[in-house]
């Protein structure tokens, strides 16, 4: 007696959770006259059933795919589509502001985002830019989900081809056409020394400008397009600040690439090798894990950058200057520097 009234608790909690339980209890196969044995087998048989479901109801459950992560996009209470937003950082921005006005003639424009907070600072985020070699940012991450989908293998090898040599940065140029490369070493020079041609190497493996386009939208990107192959030194290709911090986000929220291919990323882009832009404002005992761009009358920088005491922010800055003028370098420095230091009060560390 105390058995079948233990199993009738139990079945009762379980009909408020299982519709399918509910329909087996109503068939014939159970009834208050079975004997002890009949009720205990279908019992193991009724558990049995649940779990099942529970695993058909657990398989159901789809993946969090791109479109669904950018359904939010439109919501203005969340910056990219997954970060609630905070407050905008007035003090940060009257400093901000004030430098600015010793360098009247840059044209800025920069978002920053403090990731446990939400506070951000943002002035002309989004506005579009060239993107200059910025552009390889989005390029290395689309390359990434390419091989998490098992499209592109990284020890894979690619061909030099003539009509993808490029001037401008890189060493890629100086090799002979026809010579082969591996993926990863590809990705690497795109990224480390910004290489042109390997630039375009990847862009072609990853099936031209149009399907590059297709993702960054998909990703919820709204300036970032590719016209051009590299060298772009007319600045025909674009972005904004805030599209490459909505990039970072999704970079550090792990929304578009696995655990695996996350630290390959942000391991290749710590070793970016110029360090003259955000990289420079960055305190002792902090990383960065960033691309720069710089076409002449442009410079940029944007990444991922995080603090000794584990608080981590989201950067992206450009700047229109006088050709090749020094002082929209040291502008970028100042602005990290005031940013860097600005968000590594203790007292920031709460949400306010």
């Amino acid at each position: 007696m105390r058995l079948r009234w233990f199993l009738l608790t139990i079945i009762s909690t379980l009909l408020l959770t299982s519709p399918t339980l509910a329909a087996i209890l109503k068939s014939p196969k159970i009834n208050s006259n079975q004997n002890h044995r009949e009720s205990t087998t279908d019992w193991k048989s009724l558990l049995a059933n649940f779990q099942n479901e529970g695993t058909g109801q657990r398989n159901l459950i789809p993946k969090l795919n791109q479109p669904e992560i950018f359904s939010n996009t439109n919501d203005p209470s969340l910056f990219g589509g997954i970060i609630p937003l905070g407050q905008e950082i007035t003090e940060l921005k009257s400093q901000v502001r004030a430098l600015m006005a010793h360098y009247s003639f840059l044209k800025p424009g920069m978002f920053f985002l403090d990731i446990e907070t939400g506070n951000y600072l943002n002035i002309d985020g989004e506005k579009v830019f060239p993107a200059a070699s910025t552009i390889k940012y989005p390029i290395l991450i689309a390359l990434f989900e390419q091989v998490d989908s098992g499209k592109v293998k990284l020890d894979e090898k690619l061909v030099m081809r003539r009509d993808l040599v490029a001037s401008g940065s890189g060493e890629l140029q100086y090799k002979p056409a026809g010579i082969k490369l591996s993926v990863i070493e590809t990705v690497n020079k795109m990224i480390t020394i910004s290489d042109n041609t390997a630039t375009n190497m990847i862009i072609d493996r990853l099936g031209g400008k149009a399907k590059l386009n297709q993702r960054f939208h998909t990703w919820g990107l709204k300036n970032t397009v590719i016209r051009n192959m590299l060298g772009d030194f007319k600045g025909t290709n674009t972005t904004s600040p805030a599209d490459l911090v909505r990039l970072s986000a999704l970079v550090d929220q792990h929304k578009l690439i696995s655990e695996s291919s996350h630290l390959q990323a942000l391991d290749i882009l710590r070793h970016c090798h110029n360090n003259k832009l955000l990289a420079a404002g960055v305190g002792k005992g902090g990383t960065i894990a960033h691309k720069t761009g710089d076409i002449g009358f442009l410079v940029g920088d944007a990444g991922i950058i995080e603090m000794p005491n584990g608080k981590h922010y989201l950067a992206g800055i450009f700047v229109r200057r006088p050709h090749d003028d020094e002082r929209g370098r040291e502008f970028v420095r100042q602005v990290s520097r005031l940013v860097y230091q600005y968000l590594d009060q203790p007292k920031l560390s709460q949400k306010y």
